[in-house]
Parts: C-alpha cells; structure tokens; sequence
C-alpha cells in the first residue's frame, strides 16, 4: 500500500507540472477594460476584475418564469441592446432561509426571477479556448445559490473558466403538476432540470466569447448537484452539452417514477390549500410565500411516510427523461462520456445531527426509520443487509447505513454500469479534521467542497470545514489539481487506475492518498439484491 501511495502521490506531482506550463503559457498580461465588455447571443455584458479574477454575473440565460410561465420549461430571454452591467449577482432562487455556509442563498434577495449565469476566469489573456467547469449546487432541490460557489481559486489554479448559475429549486423546479394542465394553462416536468439544460446550452452558445472552449465542457455537482450530473447524463436533450462529469455524492435512484411524484403534487395541493378556486388558478395566483409553505410541509411529511425519499427531486416522465438513471447506465443509454464518481466515508452523519435538531428525518437515521423502509420496500433483504453493520443499531451505524443507501451503494451501481461503456474512476473523501472528529462528524456530507473549491485557507473555509491546518491546504491544492487535470485532459493520471468490476479500485482522499480496492465490498455485496422504491 505505501507503493501505491508513493505513486499517487507521483501522480500529484506531474500534474502539478503540468498545470504550472499551462498556467504559465497563458499569464500573457492581464485584460483591459474593453475586455471586459463580452458580446452574448442576447446582449452585451460587462464583467468586474477583482485581483486575479474576471467575474461576469447575473447574466439572464432564461426568462423570468414568473406569471402563467411558473411551473413551465425555461424559455429564450428578451434582448437587449445597452450594456447589461454583470458586477453582482443576481437574486436567489425562492426558498428556505438556509445559512450560505450550509450552501443556502444566505440573506441575500430571493425572487421566482432568478434564472441568471455566472463566469469566472483568469484575468490574463490567452490566444487559444480554455476549459469550462459548470458547477451544479445542491440542497435536497429545495434550497441553494450560486451566490454560495465562487470559482475563482479553480480558475486561477488551473487556467479555466468556473460557471455557476442558479435553477429553480422546491415546487418551482421540481413538483410535477402536468395533471393540472388546461388547453389555456400548460405545465412542465422536471423544470429545475430544465434550467440546467437551458444553462448548459448558453454556455455552448456562449462562453468562446469569455475565452471558453464549448467542446470541452466538465459538468460537476454535489448532492442534489451530483443527482443533477447523473440524470443529465441520462437525459437525450442534454447529450453533447458537455463532456465529461464529475458526481459528487450523487445519490443516482433519488428519480423517481410519475406515479409517485404526482401523488406528491396531489398532497402539495391540499397543504397549498383554498379548494374554492380551481387548481391551475390557484397553483398560479399563489404567492411565492405560499408557495414555500406547501413545499415545507410536502417535505416533512414525505420522509415520514416514506423513509429514504425525497418529495422534490427529478420525474421520470417518459420524455424529457425517457427512464430512470440507473436503467440509462446498465443499459448503455446514458452519456458515454469520462466520469468520476465518489462520496465522503460518513454522508449519513451530517443528516442524522440535523434530524436531532429539526426533529424531523431527512434521510432515514434512525432504527425506527430503517427498519420502516425495509418493511415498505424490500422486508426480505432487512436481516441479510442489516448484518452487514455489526453494530447496528448503534447511532454510528444507522448513520452509516442511511448515507450508504441513499448516496453509497447507488453511487457504485452507477460506476459498475458505467465502467463498461465510458472511462470512470471511483473516489472516497476520507479526510477529517481534529474538531469535526471530535464532534463526530467525521467526513460527512458536504464536506469536500471547500476543498474542491480551494476555500480551506479563507476565513470562510475554516469556519466552515472547522480547521485542519496545513494538512487541510495540502489536501485541497491535490482534490483542485486532479479535478482540474480531468477538465483539462479528460483523465486525472494514469497512477489512479481506470475503475473495473474486477477489483473496483477506488481512490481515497485523506492525509495520504490511497488506492483501495473495493473498499467495503461486505455492505456492498450485502445491498446488491435490494429492491428499492423504484423497483417495486
């Protein structure tokens, strides 16, 4: 194991070189004023240089789907002719009061009209098109901002553009409602998905006007992000849009199928309240407030009557997504395109400290919730997997569990199926610094993405990933740079093997990296003939 060390860490270094030419080919002499102003398919924007960095903000990709357009697909905005100044971003979609630090909007403005784009790049001038990184945010598709990812240390580290924008989250993205529609009033599926889309194709459009190259496009996500990386790969429309993805604990089975969903929609129209008026009116003549309201009462209630869903999150409807991710991957359909996937080594534990302080249940981290999924989906399978955690039902190991079922072992179905069509690598973020150990959070959910994002350093980091030290930064300076080589040449290095169904070697991200092969094989074997919500 220490060769193998040795040789990830080899892999580190190349890179680094690699990185440092690229970086140093391109740092020409920084951008002038007039580079600042971008001519886009829908207008001119003029960014903000602000040290090493030139950011381009709030710019519409969409309309605003306010009015009788809440609940339908994205559509072109209306142009514009002046200088469209892209200093700050724009507002934040509708949503709970969630704290920035825990990937929410924060305290800044929220609106249904939020449907706007972001570009970071180097503030230096280069002759040929770089690398793009589109960032998906997560949040359970119920909060979360682009105003939370900055991009700017990926985009100096590595010589490319970062884009972050912001899609509809809640009812608003992701509650079908189709059976409500009139001749005079339509509504969509899966619109949060269809903002995505809609972003991706004004990056296409787009982004070679910023220095961008539109056929090398890396997608990457965390959670409801890594959801969205994995079903995008799984819908036609979104095929070529970009070319490689990186999943973040994805949690790929969290899709599910019409007959579900609209049931979902069918209990939000009774918290939504008012019978006296029709539905359609009503769904469009509610405040936002009211709206939001509903929501959170929908997403209370469906963990507890079903354990391990989630009530908003994207609808298998046949068209624009034709079936279900995980069938997409076994059966080849979904994009063949390089992927790393990977979670972190305790996801359930962040859930089950939140469920102790909401009381209420996210994920399903308690014996009682459990032991309640079981019974509503696969009762058969409860003693054989249940057995693979010695411990249970201690707290650890029904954190354990719930994180493995809803991220981990769907996350492995996916490299499992992939790895026959696409090159795919497998990772486990392991790394914990001394508090978060000592409050027993261990590597949970989220905690990668300040290092992903080179944020371990800044004052927000720190409080955020609650200290680490140098060991930290060396961390975040290795996730950055193989991250970076996979965007820039499709492959993170030879060093950290291509992922097989033979051995399954995944790399793990602690203090020293490793190669393991297929770390946790006994749960993984112990969940391979459980039948999930979707396979009843």
């Amino acid at each position: 194991m220490e060769t193998r060390t040795e040789s990830i860490d080899s892999m580190v270094r190349t890179v680094e070189r690699q990185l440092t030419k690229v970086i140093s080919r391109n740092e020409n002499s920084t951008l002038n004023q007039d580079n600042l102003v971008v001519s886009t398919t829908h207008g001119p924007v003029r960014g903000r240089q602000v040290a090493k960095v030139v950011a381009w903000r709030g710019i519409p990709y969409a309309a605003p789907p306010t009015g009788t357009r809440r609940f339908q697909r994205p559509r072109e905005p209306e142009r514009w002719t002046e200088i469209l100044d892209a200093s700050a971003h724009g507002a934040s979609p509708i949503q709970p009061k969630v704290p920035a630090m825990l990937g929410g909007a924060g305290s800044g403005p929220l609106d249904e009209d939020s449907l706007t784009i972001n570009v970071v790049r180097p503030a230096t001038q280069w002759s040929t098109l770089r690398p793009v990184m589109v960032w998906i945010y997560g949040g359970a598709f119920s909060y979360g901002a682009s105003t939370a990812y900055d991009g700017a240390e990926l985009a100096v580290e590595g010589g490319v553009l970062v884009v972050t924008f912001n899609y509809r989250v809640g009812a608003f993205g992701f509650l079908d409602f189709t059976e409500y529609s009139t001749p005079a009033q339509s509504f969509d599926t899966n619109n949060g998905l269809r903002d995505q889309v809609a972003a991706l194709k004004w990056v296409r459009n787009n982004i070679s006007s910023f220095g961008g190259d539109p056929d090398n496009v890396t997608l990457f996500g965390e959670s409801a992000g890594g959801i969205s990386v994995t079903t995008l790969m799984c819908v036609p429309e979104a095929h070529g849009l970009f070319h490689r993805a990186i999943a973040e604990s994805s949690a790929p089975s969290t899709v599910f199928r019409r007959e579900r969903t609209q049931e979902w929609a069918k209990q939000f129209v009774g918290f939504l309240g008012d019978t006296s008026a029709p539905v359609t009116a009503r769904l469009i003549e509610a405040t936002s407030a009211e709206i939001l309201a509903a929501t959170g009462k929908l997403t209370d209630l469906a963990p507890k009557e079903q354990p391990g869903t989630l009530s908003v999150a994207p609808t298998v409807d046949g068209d624009f997504l034709p079936i279900r991710p995980l069938e997409a991957f076994r059966d080849g359909s979904a994009a063949r395109i390089p992927l790393i996937i990977g979670n972190n080594a305790t996801e359930g534990r962040f859930f089950q400290l939140l469920a102790r302080v909401q009381k209420k249940e996210a994920l399903p981290t308690s014996k009682d919730s459990i032991e309640k999924m079981f019974a509503l989906t696969d009762s058969h399978a409860q003693n054989r997997v249940l057995a693979a955690y010695p411990d249970y039902p201690s707290r650890a190991s029904t954190a354990q569990i719930a994180g493995d079922i809803v991220f981990w072992y769907p996350s492995t179905v996916v490299a499992d199926a992939h790895s026959r069509y696409a090159p795919t690598w497998v990772y486990r973020f392991d790394f914990a610094s001394p508090i978060r150990r000592l409050l027993r959070l261990g590597a949970t959910h989220a905690a990668e993405i300040d290092y992903v994002f080179g944020k371990v350093a800044t004052r927000t980091g720190i409080k955020r990933i609650l200290g680490g030290g140098t060991a930290a930064t060396a961390l975040s300076i290795r996730m950055m740079r193989t991250w970076l080589a996979f965007a820039i040449s499709g492959g993170p290095g030879h060093e950290w093997p291509r992922y097989d169904t033979v051995s399954r070697p995944t790399l793990i991200f602690d203090r020293n990296l490793r190669v393991e092969n297929d770390p946790r094989g006994t749960q993984r074997t112990a969940w391979d003939t459980y039948k999930n919500w979707d396979d009843k």
